[in-house]
């Protein structure tokens, strides 16, 4: 079959390799007290992010910004198709209440550990005694402070107790010759499991952006931690920084917000405080500030940028 002018002229194209995360391949990133993250393939690199932008742009576009600009201007502005060019295949080995978690990002492809085929991962993560946290005043799902050590040290005794009991029967169970299906229910959900999870670059920004937060749960955190500045950040560099600079650590502001903020900087405090009052961040009176979330996180935004509080003075 002869080929057509299309085809007989299109570049041969090589596979795209990143030298740095090819150093890594297969080997394991410890987190927690037994658990782990290791790359197992990946497509793509910085270089696909802009090959599919150009594509999609057209020829003109080469010409006109370098692969980092272009890479940095797709990012600011939400152009996110061109970073699902990317994909990564990690093996992970997590606790069970961290991959409830964790598996709520539905946009991966998952295959984990089955204890319906085999015997579960003898392995449960431990709490030391000075890592018990409080939990939090102000927010029902969050964390903050620690027990004293003497408290922790009898918590960490029982929990070290309930998870030997808790495999005991499991293997009881399994010797007896329960299903294994059925003798695993008792199991805690600080036992470890493992899978296989593949995610495309634009998504597993997201995963980061929200469990890599210092709001995030501190188990998911340290994994988060872990495959961005150990992983990503080898593996599609400029991209990594972009994200960086323009989701992790920028911050946005509502039109609300940005109203105030104009009058604080203007040096009208009197017009940023009726700003929040007509918009419903504070109370007309200021008499009583009950808790308001929105105004708190302004507020936070404030502090951040040396910004003045009007409704403090």
């Amino acid at each position: 079959m002869q080929a057509t002018e299309s085809t007989s002229t299109a570049e041969k194209l090589e596979r795209l390799r990143v030298a740095s995360l090819d150093e890594i391949l297969g080997v394991p990133f410890k987190v927690l007290d037994d658990g782990f993250v290791r790359v197992i393939d990946y497509m793509g690199s910085d270089e696909s992010i802009v090959q599919a932008a150009r594509v999609s742009y057209g020829k003109g576009t080469k010409k006109v910004h370098e692969d980092r600009g272009l890479i940095r201007y797709l990012m600011r502005h939400w152009h996110t198709t061109p970073f699902e060019m990317c994909e990564l295949k990690l093996h992970v080995r997590v606790p069970m209440d961290c991959w409830r978690q964790w598996i709520r990002h539905r946009m991966a492809n998952v295959n984990e550990y089955s204890t319906r085929y085999s015997v579960a991962i003898d392995a449960t993560q431990t709490t030391a005694p000075d890592e018990w946290r409080l939990q939090a005043q102000g927010n029902r799902q969050g964390s903050a402070g620690f027990l004293d050590p003497e408290t922790g040290g009898r918590l960490t005794d029982e929990e070290r107790r309930l998870q030997e009991e808790s495999r005991r029967i499991y293997e009881e169970r399994l010797a007896k010759g329960v299903a294994r299906e059925q003798a695993r229910k008792d199991l805690p959900l600080s036992t470890y499991t493992e899978a296989y999870w593949k995610i495309d670059l634009h998504n597993l920004f997201h995963f980061l952006h929200l469990r890599m937060d210092d709001h995030a749960q501190y188990e998911i955190r340290k994994y988060s931690e872990v495959i961005g500045y150990d992983i990503v950040s080898k593996w599609c560099p400029i991209a990594w920084q972009a994200f960086l600079d323009y989701r992790f650590k920028a911050k946005s502001f509502s039109s609300i917000e940005f109203e105030i903020v104009k009058h604080i900087a203007a040096g009208n405090p009197d017009a940023a405080i009726s700003t929040a009052i007509s918009l419903g961040l504070l109370p007309a009176d200021r008499k009583e500030l009950k808790r308001n979330r929105e105004r708190e996180e302004l507020e936070e935004k404030l502090e951040q940028m040396n910004l003045p509080i009007p409704w403090r003075t």
